[in-house]
């Protein structure tokens, strides 16, 4: 099962990219962050893409998620639902058997740090009950967290939002309900595995960022087969596209 997340930084603007990218890449699985559109304003031919189930999720220029399916890998469409700490279009879920999939965009705090954190409690506890019922979650997208120092570019590392010790306390409590980070458990030593870069200075071509997309997975999703990769040179979004390489069915 082939899983992809991108924070595309508004769907209008990189319509065309986001096209492209699907029919090279061909993900089962599309999740999608910032798309700053409501569904209305989806630009075709991203709105009605051939061979998906397709959510889009937003309200307009500010945050927005959205989920797609590829029919062929998951037949007839899902039913798309919002959990109730979602105030502000910042995820979608859909449900295929026993795995649960979600698309989400933390908030980065900047404005309203409190806010972002009640937003990472609550999706800590939601992703707690799906464990404690049995189901298996694929969270894709942008926390907004570096989730340790080796996140971040040494020049970059500094006691700031995004890197504080109460947002990483949940992420490993996240991470505690049975998932695996998909990127680091396949790269543990690389210590230059950046998602996003700063718009200035030549960040993005030197690799000066942050990790803060990530492909979350339950361990059953994930064997010794997997992998996982992120991409620098994809796109003209502040963010690169993730994608991984999961197990089709839970094992057992």
């Amino acid at each position: 099962m082939k899983v992809a997340t991108w924070n595309v930084n508004g769907i209008r603007a990189r319509s065309s990219q986001l096209v492209h990218w699907i029919d090279r890449e061909e993900p089962d699985v599309i999740c999608l962050q910032e798309i700053k559109a409501s569904p209305a304003q989806v630009p075709e031919p991203v709105a009605s893409i051939a061979g998906y189930h397709a959510d889009f999720h937003g309200s307009g220029g500010y945050s927005g998620v959205a989920l797609l399916l590829r029919v062929a890998k998951f037949g007839d469409a899902p039913q798309f639902v919002h959990p109730p700490f979602d105030l502000e279009n910042r995820i979608v879920v859909a449900t295929v058997g026993s795995i649960v999939f979600a698309s989400v965009y933390v908030p980065n705090g900047g404005k309203d740090f409190p806010a972002k954190m009640v937003f990472l409690r609550e999706l800590e506890a939601w992703t707690g009950a799906l464990h404690a019922s049995g189901q298996h979650l694929v969270l894709c997208g942008d926390y907004n967290v570096a989730r340790t120092p080796v996140d971040v570019h040494p020049t970059l590392r500094k006691l700031m939002i995004g890197q504080l010790p109460q947002e990483r306390e949940l992420f490993e409590k996240l991470l505690g309900h049975g998932l695996v980070d998909v990127g680091r458990h396949v790269e543990p030593a690389n210590d230059r595995l950046f998602t996003w870069w700063a718009p200035w200075r030549n960040l993005r071509e030197r690799n000066i960022g942050w990790r803060l997309d990530y492909i979350s997975a339950s361990r059953a999703l994930v064997d010794e087969t997997v992998h996982c990769v992120h991409y620098r040179d994809v796109g003209t979004s502040d963010h690169g596209p993730v994608i991984a390489h999961l197990r089709d069915t839970p094992a057992t």
